[in-house]
């Protein structure tokens, strides 16, 4: 089956299998998927991810993260831009989640980066999604 959005498909089984309680989720890998995996994991959202090469293109193990309580770390995913309708921004336009709480996550000309990075390298770009 092809997948014609990889990063939507990514964050719905992120947050379909937060809901469940699942301790990890698989999602078919990708270049882009892998970034982000490493993105979150450096912002404290999941616990570790992992590439596993099979025949094909590969799969991402991501291993979910929970509180004390036992909720998801992460209380919301939102894709912004999507195939049909782009949305980019420059540096002076990249707006923070939630007042500073959540984390946007661009891909601009210097790699896949937050929206704290981008500001930081004076870069706009292409608005992925929203984690929060």
């Amino acid at each position: 089956m092809t997948i014609s959005d990889p990063i939507a498909d990514m964050l719905t089984r992120i947050r379909n299998a937060g809901k469940a309680k699942f301790s990890s989720v698989d999602i078919p890998g990708s270049k882009i998927t892998l970034e982000i995996a490493k993105l979150l994991k450096d912002q404290g959202y999941i616990k570790n991810y992992k590439f596993v090469k099979d025949n094909k293109q590969g799969i991402l193990k991501i291993y979910l993260k929970y509180d004390g309580q036992n909720a998801h770390t992460i209380s919301g995913l939102k894709r912004v831009s999507k195939p049909s309708i782009r949305r980019y921004v420059g540096v002076s336009d990249i707006k923070p989640v939630l007042n500073g709480m959540g984390t946007a996550i661009l891909s601009t000309s210097k790699g896949i980066m937050t929206d704290k990075q981008a500001r930081e390298a004076n870069v706009g770009g292409e608005i992925l999604c929203q984690v929060w």
